[in-house]
């Protein structure tokens, strides 16, 4: 493996990581628009993992992300690829599985996953209530490009934790509403050059930042 390839892969969980997912997913979506198949993108995590962390430290929840990531890596087969997303989420692309069929996979993971796990903490075992939330798009029913279909599936994700968690929601058509926000010049300026050098619309990378934050906090 190369140092660029190494330099991806995310030490806590052994797979590739964000950076890897935004390269290989655009590159495979590239590669189907000349040649259309569906691809499926499921992006899962643990619910009410911030509480997790501050109950049982650290050191807890770096096993239980360890433990998903090994466990989604274990229930899908060859083909499909998994992803360290970020903090305690995880992404599965899944190459020619249809978004109905991607649910009953992630529907059953789900299920599999519920439960109390043993975790050991400070030298001790314990036991931990687990739960995840996943949220599913297609390639190339949810959109036509890599960011369009990540933030459905994150769209989905969030509509799963608001909705109670401990669920599989997918993507669907959104309804948009314009907000008023003021920000900082130095900010605006910032996004511009990340939309630039990512060439990806400054609104995408605005609702991906939103998602992430509300994921984060379980909101």
């Amino acid at each position: 493996m190369s140092d660029a390839a190494m330099d991806r892969i995310d030490p806590l969980t052994k797979l590739p990581g964000r950076a890897a997912f935004e390269a290989d997913f655009v590159a495979r979506l590239a590669r189907k628009a000349k040649n259309p198949a569906v691809v499926s993108l499921a992006v899962l995590d643990i619910d009410l993992f911030g509480a997790i962390n501050e109950a049982h430290g650290r050191d807890g929840g770096d096993q239980l992300i360890r433990d998903l990531a090994e466990a989604l890596r274990a229930h899908l087969d060859a083909s499909c690829a998994v992803y360290r997303f970020g903090g305690d989420a995880i992404a599965a692309v899944m190459p020619g599985v249809e978004k109905e069929q991607a649910f009953l996979q992630m529907e059953a993971f789900r299920t599999a996953c519920a439960g109390d796990r043993e975790v050991a903490v400070a030298g001790k075992t314990v036991q931990i209530p687990v739960t995840v939330s996943a949220g599913l798009a297609s390639y190339p029913d949810d959109g036509d490009k890599a960011p369009d279909v990540v933030h459905k599936a994150n769209e989905a994700l969030y509509r799963a934790k608001v909705s109670g968690r401990n669920k599989v929601c997918l993507a669907r058509e959104e309804k948009m509403v314009t907000k008023t926000s003021h920000y900082m010049q130095g900010q605006l300026l910032g996004l511009r050059r990340l939309a630039e050098r990512k060439k990806i619309g400054e609104a995408v990378l605005l609702r991906e930042a939103l998602n992430d934050l509300l994921r984060k906090y379980n909101a």
